[in-house]
């Protein structure tokens, strides 16, 4: 049985441990708010965006000069994935998730005879990876020095992924991230970034009884301005769904790092009380049975 001294150390510990995870929480939840709110107003624009660019491209798909953004190179025997994570843990299995879930696709990748790059954006899923599959990273990208992703940040990993298709270093490239629902559930994804996703007949649509548009300027020099700027926005979208994700896992995490803590302590604290009345009750007995042989 533990002494006394050390139930009184370990109740002071768990006390301790109880304050950090319940501020970490109240942060991760003033955090959400930002971080929800943002995610969930990229969403229409990013949404749209792909749908736009993918029904104009529909009209240039099958030229020879189509740009590759739209099309990609033609093969597909190297795919590139871009997985995006947390910089930090203690959010629960939130980084886990998407680490297995993009190890479970490279695994069925390569299964089908196709070579994988992984360019990792975040600390915690590139960590994770590297422990089975280090020789396929070519590039890292970690935020956790940054207060505030931007936009910019994102078009800079777009930057990385044209420079990388211009040298045909890849033929398909795929994103790789949580996606926010609520603040328990985050879902793993996949978004193709390239090829670009070819609009789906809706059902009952007659072939041609699509809307016939008219561009100005044409569609070449449109999907020139708005496909590099595409691909930066989803990306950009990833990152703000995965943030807002993240402090919802952390905050869920926290919330029940709390209660467990306080669950201990209320356990700690009785066993504390039994020990202590154990002691009195065996010096009661001490002094009685000393009165008696006197």
């Amino acid at each position: 049985m533990a002494s006394l001294k050390a139930l009184r150390l370990r109740i002071n510990s768990v006390k301790s441990t109880r304050k950090i995870t319940q501020a970490m929480k109240m942060v991760a939840a003033a955090k959400l708010r930002r971080a929800q709110q943002r995610a969930e107003a990229a969403r229409p624009y990013a949404e749209r965006m792909e749908r736009m660019l993918a029904s104009l491209g529909a009209a240039v798909a099958g030229q020879p000069d189509a740009p590759k953004l739209l099309v990609g190179t033609g093969g597909d025997a190297v795919h590139l994935l871009v997985v995006v994570s947390g910089d930090r843990g203690l959010a629960g299995a939130f980084n886990t998730n998407v680490g297995r879930f993009a190890r479970n696709r490279v695994r069925e990748l390569e299964s089908h005879g196709k070579t994988v790059k992984i360019l990792g954006v975040g600390r915690k899923a590139t960590t994770y990876l590297k422990r089975e599959f280090g020789s396929r990273f070519v590039g890292e990208v970690s935020f956790a020095n940054k207060k505030v992703v931007g936009f910019e940040d994102a078009a800079e990993i777009a930057a990385t992924i044209t420079k990388m298709l211009d040298a045909n270093e890849f033929d398909v490239c795929s994103l790789i991230y949580n996606r926010f629902k609520n603040v328990i559930t985050q879902t793993p994804s996949e978004q193709q970034l390239i090829p670009g996703a070819v609009p789906e007949q809706e059902a009952g649509e007659a072939i041609g009884a699509q809307a016939l548009y008219e561009y100005e300027p044409t569609e070449d020099e449109i999907l020139a301005a708005l496909l590099p700027q595409n691909l930066a926005v989803q990306v950009y979208r990833a990152i703000l769904e995965t943030t807002a994700g993240f402090y919802g896992s952390q905050m869920t995490a926290m919330d029940n790092a709390t209660r467990n803590a306080g669950e201990m302590i209320n356990k700690l604290t009785i066993n504390y009380n039994r020990t202590r009345q154990a002691n009195i009750t065996k010096e009661l007995i001490e002094i009685i049975s000393g009165a008696e042989a006197v």
